[in-house]
This record gives structure tokens, C-alpha cells and sequence, in this order.
């Protein structure tokens, strides 16, 4: 992995965290927080959508797609916080 493809992946991780914590109120995990949480999503997300038949290409499908992938997560991660 070229350092290039590194920035990506933190850039995309950390817009689609944002973008989670922002539509997903209360569970923001401030700025690192918010990459591990779009890195996360992304992979979930990666791993969920496809077979769902939902393809989305370029830097702004993958930003959705992580985005996706991370407010899933939130709302897994609050509900095994309420319990």
C-alpha cells in the first residue's frame, strides 16, 4: 500500500465517521475515533452492500459506502451500550 492510498483510506474514513456521527446523534468519537469508525463501516459495508446487488464506484461511492457501513455500526455500538 502506497502512502497515497493510505491518505485516501484516512480521508475517506474520517468524512464518512463525520457523516456517521453527524446522522447518528450522540456517538461521535471525535476525529481518530471517526476514521476507525469509517475504516470499520467501510469494510462492514464492503462486506454487506455487495450482496445486497448495490454498487457504487469512484471516491464518492466509497465515501457513501463507508458511511453506510459506519452508521451501522453507531447504531450497533448504541445498542450494546443501552443494554
Amino acid at each position: 500500500m502506497t502512502v497515497q492510498a493510505l491518505l485516501v483510506w484516512l480521508v475517506v474514513g474520517a468524512v464518512a465517521g463525520w457523516l456517521a456521527g453527524q446522522i447518528v446523534k450522540g456517538h461521535g468519537f471525535g476525529l481518530i475515533g471517526n476514521i476507525v469508525v469509517g475504516i470499520v463501516g467501510a469494510f462492514l459495508a464492503g462486506w454487506l452492500l455487495p450482496g445486497l446487488g448495490l454498487g457504487l464506484g469512484g471516491i464518492v461511492g466509497s465515501i457513501v459506502y463507508a458511511a453506510i457501513g459506519a452508521i451501522i455500526l453507531l447504531l450497533l455500538i448504541g445498542l450494546i451500550k443501552r443494554v
